[in-house]
């Protein structure tokens, strides 16, 4: 059904979605329709930083070679399973954020939480930075381990995982997929 309010041409509106999705691989653009799947599935309002870890986590082999080694892997995928199936209700409703960005009203609208979104942005500058035009799986992993206040880092650190190791692991090049 088409939205029949009109719009004024000087004002389109907002869609940070598609800004994310031009500067993504198709590898990681995959893994972000997987987490709004997660995330409708889950119930949630919004894609948070943990349906990102986890469908980074199933889906690119690069990112699953940054831990270090399958029983590290495994806790954290086991920890997501249990967030997905009751553990998460405790988040529902509620917005996921980190302080990495003020909450505004926009970042509700577009079904990102103000961590997830600040996490896409670090990826994508991370990949610049990098010299490459579109970030991928590795370069949102990143993103996601430095910012300590977000819901993956807190399912990876109650998994066994020291977030801040692996983000250092990332940028020195380990892991860089």
């Amino acid at each position: 059904m088409q939205n029949r309010t009109p719009r004024i041409p000087q004002q389109p509106a907002p869609n940070h979605r598609a800004e994310f999705d031009a500067g993504l691989t198709a590898e990681l653009a995959a893994v972000v329709s997987g987490a709004r799947r997660r995330a409708l599935r889950d119930g949630d309002r919004q894609i948070d930083t943990a349906h990102l870890l986890h469908s980074l986590i199933e889906s690119d082999p690069g990112v699953r070679e940054a831990f270090d080694g399958g029983p590290q892997l495994a806790r954290v995928l086991g920890y997501l399973v249990q967030r997905s199936i009751g553990y998460g209700l405790r988040w529902q409703g509620a917005v996921e954020d980190s302080g990495a960005v003020p909450v505004v009203p926009e970042a509700d609208a577009e079904g990102w939480s103000p961590a997830a979104a600040s996490a896409m942005a670090g990826a994508y500058g991370r990949a610049r930075s990098l010299g490459r035009e579109r970030a991928g799986g590795v370069d949102l992993l990143a993103a996601l381990a430095a910012d300590r206040e977000s819901r993956a880092v807190e399912v990876l650190e109650r998994a066994g995982v020291d977030a801040a190791l692996l983000a250092d692991r990332i940028v020195e090049g380990t892991g860089r997929g």
